[in-house]
């Protein structure tokens, strides 16, 4: 659905200084993913990242369980590194409970 996208918020979005920052680092990583400019609805894509102004698109936490978890096609499965990133955020503090019932799979049924 819409709400399964990619994306990393910025304060200013695209314009913000941290994106030269992001690039370089995905540059740095095998440069496997791109960046576009997010207006919010935004279309699924492969090995994309929308970028959204933070200021425009305010950030909503959602449930834990759909934290740093593979993707739904075929062929991505990301590493165990970030997949434990939920468990470990959660554990030390940093990663606050949205008050949304806990799922059905990974961290809903396993716990931390």
């Amino acid at each position: 659905g819409l709400e399964y996208r990619n994306l990393v918020g910025l304060p200013g979005g695209a314009s913000s200084p941290l994106y030269k920052e992001l690039v370089a680092a995905s540059e740095r990583q095998g440069d496997k993913l791109d960046f576009a400019k997010g207006k919010g609805n935004d279309g699924d894509a492969v090995a994309q990242a929308w970028i959204m102004d933070t200021k425009a698109h305010p950030f909503y936490l959602g449930e834990q369980y759909h934290q740093f978890h593979d993707g739904f096609a075929p062929g991505e499965a990301y590493p165990q590194s970030y997949n434990d990133l939920a468990s470990t955020l959660i554990k030390a503090g940093r990663l606050p409970d949205a008050g949304c019932p806990n799922g059905m799979i990974g961290i809903g049924v396993a716990g931390l």
